[in-house]
């Protein structure tokens, strides 16, 4: 009767497995025991969370477990706690004007946190997350404002938007001189020359030109010296702050075939209470009269 005696590694001086592969022998080790405790272990706790946990699937739900907590539970009633500690504030909220609230240094703190979240979900795609703006998205955080910077006048314009489908939309439109032929391509080159004069730029032989047909033409919405007016929502042009850009080649772009930007108007899309903490959150930026 003879027995295998099982070949030994040289280098380890552990047995070897007798399958070869590609000429890779494994050596013949068991796993240490503290491994296999654990591993039972896992096994022994598995079995009790199953007891304990949610855990299996049935045709009409789940175990429900001893304990009769499952995450969702608990997120259901974390959200009804939160509910309940913010119905206080929704209601002063409801019951306040913005210039109240932003009386009430606690009222404040909790408008301003609610109206920024709704500012990152609503409004930042355009305005920018910092409310910097982009090109033909104005900046929030100066304080050149089309149609006035007041909580009152940026409340309006977040209700009912700019040039919207609200039937209470601010609507302004700027004539698109060069596209409907009201100006030849010259006059319209004078024009933008004068206009970079208002806001500083050297007087040239065509702004001098441009300063008739200004007159004539844009002074009755833009002010005589470009000042703007906020009635007819015609923005400055004297303080070097452009919507569309003001190098002169923009200028001459936006006379010639007008700009016609839209906001679109909240009123049936947010909450009463949602609006007013984003008015409130908008008016503190920095910008706000």
């Amino acid at each position: 009767m003879s027995s295998h005696r099982p070949e030994i590694d040289s280098l380890s001086g552990e047995p070897l497995t007798p399958h070869e592969w590609d000429g890779i022998r494994e050596l013949d080790t068991p796993p240490p025991r503290w491994w296999l405790l654990i591993y039972a272990a896992t096994i022994v706790f598995s079995v009790g969370y199953w007891v304990v946990y949610p855990a299996w699937p049935t045709m009409d739900g789940f175990t429900r477990g001893l304990f009769g907590w499952s995450s969702r539970g608990a997120v259901a009633e974390a959200l009804t706690a939160s509910d309940a500690a913010r119905a206080g504030f929704e209601t002063r909220i409801q019951a306040s004007t913005v210039e109240e609230i932003e009386a009430d240094p606690e009222l404040l703190r909790y408008a301003m946190a609610g109206g920024r979240a709704a500012f990152l979900d609503n409004c930042a795609q355009c305005h920018g997350t910092g409310a910097q703006g982009q090109a033909g998205f104005p900046s929030l955080i100066d304080d050149d404002w089309l149609w006035g910077g007041t909580a009152a006048d940026i409340e309006q314009t977040i209700r009912y938007g700019i040039r919207s489908t609200h039937p209470e939309t601010r609507f302004m439109e700027m004539p698109a001189f060069g596209a409907d032929q009201l100006l030849s391509r010259d006059e319209i080159a004078d024009v933008a020359d004068y206009v970079l004069t208002l806001s500083g730029a050297p007087a040239t032989e065509g702004a001098a030109r441009g300063a008739e047909i200004f007159a004539a033409n844009c002074a009755s919405c833009h002010g005589e010296r470009g000042e703007g007016s906020r009635e007819m929502g015609a923005p400055r042009l004297s303080d070097g702050i452009w919507l569309y850009g003001g190098e002169r080649e923009d200028i001459i772009r936006t006379v010639t075939y007008s700009r016609r930007g839209v906001m679109p108007h909240w009123e049936d899309r947010l909450s009463p209470e949602v609006l007013k903490k984003l008015t409130v959150f908008v008016h503190s930026l920095g910008g706000g009269e």
